[in-house]
């Protein structure tokens, strides 16, 4: 088959769904979903706009959670996929019909699980939950300055992981195996294009972001290529028992737990 140029408003070819747990500066825990992350090693780089609430809060407290969705996880994603923690709601979100919500686990009808390493909670239902510390941020699209760092609307932060969980049933079973998934058990929910898929089941559910129009991206593709923008408001953290698998073997790690915030 031949290829045909086309120029998409977003890029969003495929990964997982990420629930990134934080803490409020008033101690309350905020919950948004993404999906813009990879992983190398037990670090990872996760991308964020850089105007929002758990951009705000991974900043000021260095850490985080990052809980990954299941397949059957799309109607606790669509309840907070048009919120934010932000109070009023920025413009450039208010435009795309994004609401205050101030306890995100409520709405989305989520339980609270303890971390060990960071203060905020991890969420119980997410078969993976991953306690990470901030290690660096970067700019995106910018030329590296100090001007442009001040004036980004997107943030890549650098997180290590310090500590994994994961549902019994994703571990596999055996003599020297308690520390691997079981990759047969494991179904991500994966975004494309703003719509929520499984690895088998096709289309799992209409995507309350897909009611967005692409377009409204359209700026960041711009970004990219010219190098400067307009002032917008962007949306790129788009804001079962569980079983320790790995533990980072560090003692920063065990510090982080008592960690005033």
């Amino acid at each position: 088959m031949e290829h045909q140029e086309i120029s998409p408003a977003i890029l969003y070819w495929g990964t997982p769904v990420v629930l990134i747990s934080s803490a409020n500066d008033d101690g309350s825990a905020n919950i948004a979903p993404m999906s813009s992350a990879f992983w190398l090693g037990h670090g990872a780089m996760i991308g964020l706009d850089a105007s929002s609430r758990t951009t705000q809060n991974i900043a000021r407290t260095r850490q985080c959670v990052l809980n990954l969705a299941s397949d059957d996880m799309a109607a606790a994603v669509n309840a907070l996929a048009r919120t934010t923690g932000t109070d009023p709601v920025p413009a450039g979100k208010r435009t795309r019909g994004y609401r205050f919500v101030k306890d995100k686990f409520a709405v989305a009808r989520l339980t609270p699980q303890p971390s060990r390493h960071v203060a905020c909670p991890g969420i119980k239902e997410c078969p993976v939950t991953m306690e990470a510390e901030l290690v660096a941020t970067h700019t995106m699209f910018g030329d590296g300055s100090a001007a442009a760092a001040e004036e980004a609307l997107i943030l890549a932060f650098e997180v290590r992981i310090l500590r994994v969980t994961v549902h019994e049933n994703l571990r596999m079973q055996g003599e020297g195996l308690c520390n691997r998934v079981d990759a047969d058990r494991w179904k991500p929910m994966i975004m494309m294009f703003c719509e929520l898929y499984g690895l088998k089941q096709g289309k799992l559910a209409h995507s309350n972001l897909a009611d967005i129009d692409e377009e409204a991206y359209r700026p960041f593709a711009d970004l990219s290529r010219k190098g400067k923008i307009e002032a917008v408001d962007v949306y790129v953290d788009v804001d079962a028992d569980v079983k320790v698998v790995q533990e980072a073997n560090s003692e920063r790690a065990h510090e982080l737990g008592a960690d005033n915030h």
